[in-house]
């Protein structure tokens, strides 16, 4: 990204050593400073509790009709919505949207590979016990979400796409960096914001029991993680003087830009597009031409498309503020998000789920919602 940024840490749960200062991790009173604001999400781990590679939460060897049936609603589909619709048959249809779904699939793999890696990376640096020891609870259900979503896409294609240059590009970008408040924002807000409208959506339309699933226990983990950077903002964007709220926001509205126009381009899916007999470049001229700006304002008007919910992400965490709101309302209505409540897009499909694990995990335990698992101080 174009802009110099800096470290901002306004609040001591957040603060940060270099990376390769590892003898900073072992000074002796850091040990007994712990934070209490983590310690809610930190219990409420063993409620949301699933392994991937045991069939009594997730069963990857269920079958499924990959030539003949949609994996998904093809409604869903913005190809379909395009003249793209009258160029292929029903077969080719099929296909066409089984092809998108790994595409989607695999970026989503990518992104929770890039989360392990970056939630690992917080446990190297953040000097608070109770911070980095949530970053460690977030690293290791990350990685059963690599492993769950490899284990579907391996039972349902074999193996995933590559990942695009504008999502590694941005993932890199946000694991190898040093600041603390990019991570938090670019993972938590920006990149999780994405995933959770995409597991929702994936969960509403899918037509797979397998995936359905695998959405909703995905979901149990990602409300958390979601929670984890809300406190980060509840605890630090009040605090930060203009000119650092300016950075904050003004490379967030910056990488919305670059998801917007660049995440699911048809460049990016040529082979999609050649296993249907089409070329990209054609598929590329239809999306322009149905693609107005009245057409993305109306796909915005739904709940959990992705990019409403990154918008309402940043939003309820005030990192949009009146400097930039305007430019978000060229798509969406801001009003309408403002009115809108704190619960996010999810929340009650992974509500549903973690009921669903209690049980099955035999845990009697008190059980906490959601909606009160903010900060403990």
């Amino acid at each position: 990204m174009s802009t110099e940024q800096t470290n901002i840490t306004v609040d001591s749960a957040y603060e940060a050593v270099a990376p390769d200062d590892f003898p900073a991790m072992m000074e002796v009173e850091r040990y007994g400073n712990r934070s209490t604001a983590f310690d809610k999400i930190i219990s409420a781990t063993h409620d949301h509790f699933w392994d991937p590679q045991d069939p009594k939460f997730v069963d990857f060897s269920q079958p499924f009709d990959m030539e003949n049936e949609y994996l998904v609603d093809p409604i869903g589909l913005a190809d379909l919505q395009t003249a793209i619709n009258d160029k292929i048959d029903e077969k080719q249809r099929i296909k066409l949207v089984n092809l998108d779904v790994q595409w989607s699939l695999s970026s989503i793999l990518h992104g929770e590979q890039g989360a392990l890696a970056l939630s690992a990376s917080l446990c190297h640096i953040l000097k608070d016990p109770g911070a980095q020891e949530y970053a460690a609870n977030q690293t290791r259900e990350e990685a059963r979400h690599v492993a769950g979503f490899s284990n579907y896409i391996k039972a349902r294609w074999g193996k995933p796409v590559a990942v695009g240059p504008a999502l590694g590009d941005l993932l890199t970008e946000l694991v190898l960096s040093p600041l603390v408040w990019k991570k938090i924002v670019g993972m938590q807000m920006l990149v999780e914001g994405l995933a959770m409208g995409a597991f929702a959506t994936f969960y509403k339309q899918s037509n797979d029991p397998v995936m359905t699933k695998l959405m909703q226990l995905t979901m149990t983990d990602e409300a958390f993680h979601h929670k984890f950077g809300k406190i980060w903002a509840d605890r630090t964007i009040p605090k930060l003087s203009e000119d650092e709220r300016n950075q904050i926001e003004d490379w967030a509205w910056e990488v919305f830009q670059v998801l917007l126009y660049n995440l699911g381009s048809p460049e990016q899916k040529k082979h999609i597009y050649a296993a249907v007999g089409l070329d990209w470049e054609w598929v590329q001229g239809a999306f322009l031409e149905a693609m107005t700006d009245t057409a993305v304002r109306e796909d915005m008007m739904e709940a959990t498309n992705i990019f409403r919910v990154l918008i309402k992400t940043l939003l309820k965490a005030g990192v949009i503020t009146d400097r930039t709101s305007a430019n978000y309302a060229a798509f969406i209505d801001m009003k309408e998000l403002h009115q809108e409540g704190d619960r996010m897009v999810g929340d009650d499909i992974a509500e549903e789920g973690i009921k669903y694990l209690r049980e099955l995990n035999g845990n009697t335990n008190k059980y906490m919602s959601l909606d009160n698992m903010t900060a403990a101080e």
